[in-house]
């Protein structure tokens, strides 16, 4: 098996996981938000949506980094680069959309925790 064969396997192994990772995620956040909705608990949409949006990071984050392994794979022309920058760019952007969705804040901004943590330690 030649070097670029291999280098495409792994491609497409990183890309199932993402797919995976997102339907695996999508499956127990409806097995672990179906029995609380049916005892009327509270909160259950946000937890439900937090646990989704998570799964749906961790998918395209190995999507991500499966579009680099192939790009690098390949003799990287212009096209192949620019093509893989446009993904990355909107795969980006749609996992700092879900980060503020789930936690509030965009990625580069700390918690309130790590700032507390940080001023407790002199940082």
């Amino acid at each position: 098996m030649e070097f670029q064969e291999v280098v495409e396997a792994v491609g497409s192994a990183v890309d199932g996981a993402g797919v995976l990772a997102i339907l695996v995620g999508a499956a127990a956040a409806v097995v672990i938000a179906a029995p609380r909705l049916l005892r009327r608990e509270r909160g259950v949409y946000g937890r439900f949506r937090r646990f989704l949006g998570r799964s749906i990071l961790l998918g395209l984050e190995l999507l991500v980094a499966a579009d680099i392994i192939r790009t690098v794979a390949v003799a990287p022309t212009l096209e192949s680069v620019a093509v893989l920058a446009l993904i990355v760019l909107i795969r980006t952007f749609l996992s700092w959309s879900l980060e503020l969705e789930i936690t509030g804040r965009w990625p580069w901004q700390k918690s309130q925790e790590t700032q507390a943590a940080d001023a407790g330690m002199g940082g």
